[in-house]
């Protein structure tokens, strides 16, 4: 029987999991499988492409508890989907007249590589899926086991993705900085904008991980650093309908009695009549590998600066976007924990040839376990009658529907 090998790669936007997730990886098969080898594809599937690796050498796995230090992944990110040949091609990952997913299959047959860890979302889990079913069909063996990534926390059927717990602490965290530019110029308008293409999760989190930081703060009576300051005026999610004249009037109220608004915004919510409004126009929006709208582009904080400033009377308004700043923090306690559940999971699950990713399965009671790939989809929607979500809007006091 060949000896097993096994890969990891690190794929999609960042997460405060990465670096944690590879380190726990390393760890445990240093510890149940110590004499497998172990490589990690450098910078995602592109690295798989184009054959670049780096083999984790014994040096290397007695110093993996670093790196649950750190952000970002040790072992680099892309955005590349292998069934978009001609995207691949234009970036020269894959000749002309190739197919990636071929490519990128005899690259692991060729590597050695029996068992594959990804690290990322719903993309990156089912492209390690369709790898699996061609190596399957042309006679060879391999075990993929994936480790859900998302600061979105947006995939299905997964209670709670790697790292967006931490994401909302962070995020949380800058804004209690940034809200003080309230005390900057009368009548000012901050809006904070979240990440969150199609789940408001994040933003809804962040906001309740502000309103917990906060309300354990001491003021002076008499000065302007107060609660009201630092409360929040206004929450926007994609999964929310709202009427933007209505929501007006009633900020605008707010910008009188007190002279300062504070808005929480998903960078999804009014996303799709954003881009309607653009491509109506005659404007092409920009579009990822995979045929998400590039958000970058859009800039839905921007729009709701736009919608809201006149109207409410803003005489200063500016838009702070915690994303990146959030999304590229070390792992937090309650990720680490998380983290370490699944790292533990995937290893097992992967020396058994249990192929999948493991998660929260909410079909199945909140089970840890490795889901089938089939049933791994992204574009979750957050819940909004969730009870901690109506506490956050009762605390707002912000009146909402369901889109």
């Amino acid at each position: 029987m060949a000896k097993q090998k096994v890969a990891m790669l690190t794929a999609g936007g960042l997460a405060p999991c990465l670096s944690s997730a590879v380190g726990g990886l390393i760890q445990r098969y240093s510890d149940v499988a110590p004499d497998l080898d172990i490589i990690a594809y450098r910078s995602g599937y592109q690295g798989v492409l184009l054959g670049d690796s780096i083999e984790v050498t014994p040096a290397m796995r007695e110093r993996a508890y670093l790196l649950h230090r750190y952000g970002g992944s040790p072992i680099g990110n892309s955005r590349v989907k292998l069934t978009n040949i001609a995207d691949c091609v234009k970036r020269g990952l894959v000749k002309e007249g190739e197919n990636p997913l071929r490519v990128a299959a005899e690259r692991l047959a060729s590597d050695g590589i029996t068992i594959l860890h990804t690290i990322g979302g719903d993309d990156t889990n089912t492209t390690a899926a369709d790898l699996a079913a061609y190596l399957g069909a042309n006679g060879y063996d391999l075990t993929v086991v994936g480790l859900p990534k998302t600061v979105d926390n947006d995939v299905v059927p997964i209670r709670q993705s790697l790292g967006a717990w931490t994401a909302a602490e962070v995020g949380a965290d800058f804004f209690d900085n940034v809200s003080n530019e309230q005390t900057a110029a009368p009548k000012t308008l901050v809006i904070h904008e979240v990440m969150g293409r199609h789940c408001g999760w994040l933003t809804a989190a962040t906001a309740r991980a502000y309103i917990q930081k906060t309300s354990a703060n001491e003021y002076v009576d008499g000065f302007m650093m107060n609660a009201e300051l630092k409360g929040i005026d206004g929450l926007y999610l994609p999964e929310m309908a709202f009427d933007i004249e209505a929501e007006g009037e009633r900020l605008r109220n707010i910008m009188e009695k007190t002279g300062q608004v504070t808005l929480f915004v998903s960078e999804g919510a009014g996303l799709d009549a954003i881009v309607a409004e653009r491509e109506a126009s005659g404007e092409t929006v920009k579009r990822d590998a995979f045929g998400h709208v590039k958000i970058d582009t859009i800039n839905v904080g921007g729009w709701f600066q736009k919608q809201f400033a006149a109207i409410i009377g803003a005489e200063r308004s500016m838009v702070q976007k915690s994303g990146y700043f959030a999304r590229s923090a070390p792992a937090n306690g309650e990720d680490l924990r998380l983290i370490q559940g699944m790292v533990d999971l995937a290893v097992e699950s992967a020396l058994h040839k249990v192929s999948g990713v493991t998660g929260h399965d909410e079909g199945q009671g909140g089970k840890l376990r490795v889901i089938e790939f089939p049933r791994i989809k992204g574009g979750k929607a957050f819940d909004i009658s969730a009870p901690w979500f109506v506490e956050v809007m009762d605390h707002i006091g912000q009146k909402y529907a369901q889109a």
